[in-house]
């Protein structure tokens, strides 16, 4: 089932370095293992992976006039995602991610010639007319949107990353209006399924919690009480670790949008995820629809569901891996008042 999305964020001129170790010492030159230099950024990352899926994509960022600029334009083009949510600033984001042998990954994101542009609520509200989902990162220019959207009655969602205080200040608004919400295990200050309790208890109008543990898979709550683990698989190994995060974001809203089913959704996730870090430039390499399911039927995730709320019920485990080509069940607009 094609979902009518947008993505609001970031989209950056990268370039990857394979490295021999950490940390890195110094020398006056130095060869690396690989390099590649690609368009990402967790909003370019974002709509790229769910265009791929199948879902019609609407991108809003921000590009400068720069060279950068004109090779972020050329990219999106290619991609079909170059429309008019697609804005200009005076400068492009940029960044640079240092990759050792064993995918470990260290990122310096540049989004600083972005961070003050201010982005028009007109255009981000033209693009979400009909839609059905708005990806809304943490990014600081789409900040200040985030409140209007709220009151659109479209759903939202949001990985806020590296979140280490569930009442985080900048984060707010977003936690405050978002159905979805994701995040990393890294920064947490407490346990994966605690911290899915404190999320639900401060915000009310969330539905589903989401939390990446690496190598660990994954893990999703849900408002009714349900606990979804699902194991890490690697199909080709592990090269770049790189947008991890966005790749399980990405892969679980297009299945969980189009069934309505967390569990399916969080496996899928997992597996799109593990596939995309098995390359060096995770954020250009993409699945269809077909291919994720033939993928997770061939390396299905351990799943287990139980409980976050304390409640006793008996879990339930699953090696089996339904994709997303099974039959949709769509979910209704939710309301913003509700």
């Amino acid at each position: 089932m094609t979902g009518r999305i947008v993505v609001a964020g970031a989209v950056s001129l990268y370039m990857s370095v394979g490295i021999r170790e950490f940390p890195v010492g110094y020398a006056p030159t130095w060869s690396p293992r690989w390099l590649v230099t690609g368009v990402s950024g967790a909003a370019g990352h974002i709509a790229r992976a769910m265009k791929a899926l199948g879902d019609e994509v609407r991108l809003c960022g921000v590009i400068g006039c720069d060279l950068a600029g004109g090779a972020i334009a050329s990219d999106l083009a290619r991609e079909g995602l170059l429309g008019p949510g697609v804005v200009r600033g005076p400068e492009s984001s940029t960044g640079l991610v240092l990759v050792a042998p064993d995918g470990r990954r260290m990122g310096f994101p540049h989004l600083a010639p972005v961070n003050q542009v201010v982005y028009p609520w007109d255009v981000l509200a033209s693009q979400a007319e009909d839609a059905d989902l708005l990806v809304l990162t943490n990014a600081r220019f789409v900040r200040e949107l985030v409140p209007h959207a709220g009151r659109l009655g479209v759903p939202i969602a949001v990985d806020v990353h590296l979140i280490s205080d569930v009442a985080d200040a900048y984060n707010r608004p977003w936690l405050e209006n978002a159905d979805v919400i994701f995040c990393s295990h890294e920064c947490l200050p407490v346990p994966p399924a605690r911290w899915v309790a404190d999320v639900f208890a401060r915000y009310p109008r969330c539905r589903i919690v989401g939390v990446g543990l690496g190598a660990g898979g994954a893990l999703a709550g849900t408002r009714d009480g349900s606990l979804i683990r699902v194991e890490a698989v690697a199909p080709n190994g592990v090269v770049n670790t790189s947008g991890a995060g966005d790749a399980l974001f990405s892969g679980f809203l297009h299945v969980w949008r189009a069934t309505g089913d967390p569990v399916r959704a969080l496996r899928a996730a997992v597996v799109h995820a593990g596939w995309k870090i098995g390359h060096r430039a995770p954020a250009a390499a993409s699945l269809s629809r077909g291919e994720l399911t033939r993928l997770g039927e061939a390396h299905a995730p351990p799943t287990t569901v139980g409980r976050w709320d304390g409640q006793v019920s008996p879990s339930r485990t699953s090696r089996s891996f339904t994709g997303p080509t099974s039959a949709p069940r769509a979910e209704s607009r939710r309301n913003a008042s509700s």
